[in-house]
């Protein structure tokens, strides 16, 4: 039996978040090829991917040019990278920003320090599974809830308390 989360499963855990936009780029949407069937999660109440801003979190699907150690190109494999910040990101893996040469990052349901954005905070899991589905859905709560904060420092037109024309 296979005991991971479907990515279908936590998608729609996301897309229950209130004020959550997703960019999902597919053919012809006009976004790169390599992002096509990836997922983008922002807070912006208004519907509108937010200009000047960092999603909070992504699902990707296979690997990227400069992102290639956690081997997500076999069917079946994916990845949710969240925005934690670098206190939390210690925490929850006990050291800095990784040491890539420290980790397998291929290994699934485990979270570690992003291969590529670990030192601004971001972690990743491959396929979350028992051990880690609850902590990844808590966390992708916590960084939905703090994307307004983050979106509002970066003086992003729809973070709360910023103009919107």
């Amino acid at each position: 039996m296979d005991s991971s989360m479907r990515m279908e499963q936590l998608l729609q855990t996301i897309r229950a978040f209130d004020g959550v936009v997703e960019l999902a780029p597919a053919e012809g949407s006009g976004f790169p090829e390599i992002a096509w069937g990836d997922h983008f999660f922002y807070f912006a109440p208004h519907g509108q991917v937010p200009d000047r801003v960092q999603p909070y979190a992504t699902i990707v699907t296979k690997d990227y040019p400069d992102d290639t150690l956690c081997g997500l190109d076999p069917a079946g494999r994916w990845r949710v990278n969240i925005h934690v910040g670098k206190a939390k990101l210690t925490e929850l893996t006990g050291e800095d920003f990784g040491d890539t040469a420290a980790h397998d990052f291929s290994e699934a349901d485990v979270i570690l320090p992003h291969p590529v954005y670990a030192a601004l905070g971001w972690i990743a899991v491959v396929n979350p599974g028992d051990r880690t589905a609850p902590a990844v859905v808590a966390l992708l709560g916590d960084a939905h809830d703090n994307a307004p904060r983050r979106a509002s420092r970066r003086g992003a037109p729809d973070a709360p308390g910023n103009a919107t024309g």
